[in-house]
């Protein structure tokens, strides 16, 4: 029976609402007291249902609730015959449940419109060779799939052939289709606008970054932040001091109706409904704008920091570097350049792939061993032959001499911003190249605004050369750079600046950077919403570059902000009630509810505020590529 009472509450408002519009018909019109009175005590009866099971519910769990507080209150009006307050302060009650609920509802709407670009079908190669439509979940990792224009991508995966123009607002925030051809990534979730292509499934399900981001969104939304855990413990200990005043009101006023007015007063139900409702619309306004915040709590976080630690390649730079120079130290330079060639082939790093995109293509020779130095550069075996390839320290450490004339050109080409690729031969110097990533297009104007929100230090950890990471800090105006670090002299760093009091924030991919990004008071994936990314970090910004993230500190600023302004008017309601009720007469149990529903109505609309809020004009810059970053960093620190 409970069961099917709660599941009718909101026809149960509907009945209680007609029952007394019946009453007042009766009264008004006709002047027939009966009816007037006989809908009203039905009215109240059937109302107050819903809310005495709930408050069994709390009871039996041992919390005393708001709906303990109304129960009592109507129970009471019932049984002095005030049927007119009983029914009207149960039918308040009941809509502004239902005004919470759909408030709720449409600021989870991030999560249904998430939801809702979820593929359900995919075309999938058979064995014949032949596509045939089958439903997601059928769908394995390697399997062939064809997508067609206008439909949705359903997995992760790899371009084979074809090509077209794909929109991957649901990942990136970003309507501006990004043109995909063979060997480029695709997203699940995304929409192909036009073209055709064949993709190879790398990731399917859950596990697929647009699932991740479901699932993140979901876990977010039903996160408490610190202020929500207060005021759940807050209500723990106001129910009952509220009943106590009810009943200390009861015994020096001889006054029944007096007491059940106080307990009406002091329901808090906006104290209760405006944090949630502002946390939720912060949550889903980010998820809309390509920013996934971990949780309520990270809000509070991140909207007090005031110290930014970035990293520098595929961050601030493009990640894309290429050789603006380089200074052969031997005559056999095609014999290097082989050398050197078939040692980066063995590397992902960013400054490997810009050297062998300078070389072209060479018949890489074999590699025996191959020792990665870190922050240093690499080792290797090739033919018999000690080839080592990094930067002046890995020279230093494998006692390669650098004469006076190389020093000068390292120390020339550092100072122009490049990073130095230095190859070394049975310790013999052979070549030095220079390497020079670009800064990211809108990088300044965003870091300008940033500052604007109130960031007083804006830092960048880098383990690149300090001539490259300061001509790099110089043009972009940050408050420090440091060069040549290592992952664990980022951590340190990190912990350093907390301790003097500072609130850190680390913008990194989540991969060498993780134990900055775990120790920072904010981390800050970049990078699409890689699997490291979404598990390591607080906050992830679905694109490759900072765009977002002016949104997202303005936004939660904004969300914290509002907040606060939702608890001030639940506090000042109930206040203002309370003084209305001892030191005036204005103030009766019907009066009561309606101020304490529509100050709930005046919360609801305050927090659903946010799911409207943008950056002010200018503030960001589109972005066409949500791929991942990749990371360089070693480094020491200089004194700060």
């Amino acid at each position: 029976m409970q069961r099917i009472i709660l599941r009718n509450k909101n026809n149960i408002t509907l009945l209680s609402a007609l029952l007394i519009a019946l009453a007042f018909t009766a009264k008004w019109a006709a002047g027939d007291e009966a009816v007037f009175t006989g809908a009203l005590m039905v009215a109240s009866v059937v109302g107050v249902l819903p809310i005495a099971i709930q408050a069994y519910q709390a009871l039996r769990v041992k919390v005393v609730s708001i709906d303990v507080l109304v129960t009592i209150a109507v129970i009471g009006a019932f049984l002095i015959q005030n049927f007119e307050e009983s029914a009207i302060v149960t039918f308040l009650f009941l809509f502004g449940g239902y005004l919470e609920q759909r408030t709720l509802n449409k600021t989870r709407s991030a999560i249904k419109e998430l939801t809702a670009m979820a593929p359900e079908s995919a075309l999938k190669q058979m064995k014949n060779g032949d596509f045939e439509a089958v439903d997601v979940d059928e769908v394995d990792k390697g399997d062939m799939l064809l997508v067609k224009t206008g439909a949705k991508v359903p997995v992760d995966g790899t371009v084979l052939s074809g090509e077209g123009y794909i929109n991957e607002a649901s990942i990136t925030g970003e309507s501006a289709p990004v043109a995909k051809e063979g060997g480029s990534k695709v997203f699940a979730g995304t929409i192909l606008e036009n073209g055709t292509i064949r993709v190879q499934a790398d990731r399917v399900g859950e596990e697929t970054t647009f699932g991740k981001i479901i699932e993140l969104v979901e876990e977010a939304q039903d996160s408490k932040s610190a202020a929500e855990r207060f005021i759940d413990r807050f209500s723990k200990y106001y129910t009952p001091a509220v009943l106590l005043l009810a009943f200390v009101v009861w015994i020096f006023t001889n006054n029944i109706e007096l007491a059940i007015t106080v307990l009406v007063l002091g329901c808090p139900g906006a104290l209760v409904i405006g944090v949630p409702v502002s946390n939720v619309s912060g949550i889903g306004n980010g998820a809309r704008n390509g920013v996934l915040l971990k949780g309520s709590e990270v809000m509070v976080d991140f909207s007090k920091v005031d110290s930014i630690l970035f990293d520098k390649t595929g961050t601030l730079t493009l990640g894309n570097p290429t050789v603006a120079e380089t200074i052969h130290y031997s005559d056999d330079h095609d014999e290097t350049l082989q050398y050197l060639a078939s040692v980066e082939h063995e590397s992902d790093h960013p400054l490997a792939k810009a050297v062998l995109q300078e070389i072209g293509e060479v018949d890489y020779l074999p590699i025996s061993r191959t020792d990665v130095v870190k922050g240093g550069g690499i080792v290797a075996e090739v033919q018999g032959r000690r080839v080592a390839v990094g930067n002046a320290s890995l020279m230093e450490q494998e006692n390669v001499p650098v004469d006076e004339k190389a020093k000068a050109a390292i120390e020339r080409l550092s100072t122009a911003g490049n990073s130095i690729v230095l190859t070394a031969v049975d310790g013999e110097l052979r070549t030095l190249m220079g390497v020079r990533d670009q800064i990211r297009p809108g990088v300044k104007e965003q870091l300008r605004k940033l500052k604007k929100l109130g960031v007083k230090n804006l830092m960048m950890l880098s383990g690149d050369n300090q001539g490259t990471v300061d001509a790099v800090a110089k043009e972009l105006g940050m408050t420090q750079a440091y060069g040549n670090m290592l992952p664990e002299d980022k951590s340190h760093f990190v912990k350093r600046l907390k301790e003097e009091g500072q609130t850190v924030a680390f913008v990194g991919d989540g991969v060498n950077d993780s134990p900055s990004l775990a120790l920072a008071d904010v981390g800050i994936a970049m990078g699409g919403g890689t699997d490291v990314a979404i598990e390591t970090s607080d906050v992830v910004l679905m694109n490759s570059d900072i765009s977002r993230l002016p949104h997202a500190l303005g936004l939660t600023k904004a969300t914290v902000r509002n907040m606060r302004q939702n608890i001030v008017i639940a506090v000042g309601v109930v206040l203002l009630l309370f003084a209305g009720l001892f030191f005036g007469n204005w103030v009766n149990m019907s009066i009561g509810m309606l101020v304490h529903e529509a100050s709930i109505l005046v919360v609801i609309i305050n927090g659903m505020r946010l799911m409207g809020y943008r950056q002010r004009k200018g503030i960001r810059n589109r972005s066409r590529s949500p791929h991942s970053l990749e990371i360089t960093g070693t480094k020491k620190p200089k004194a700060a």
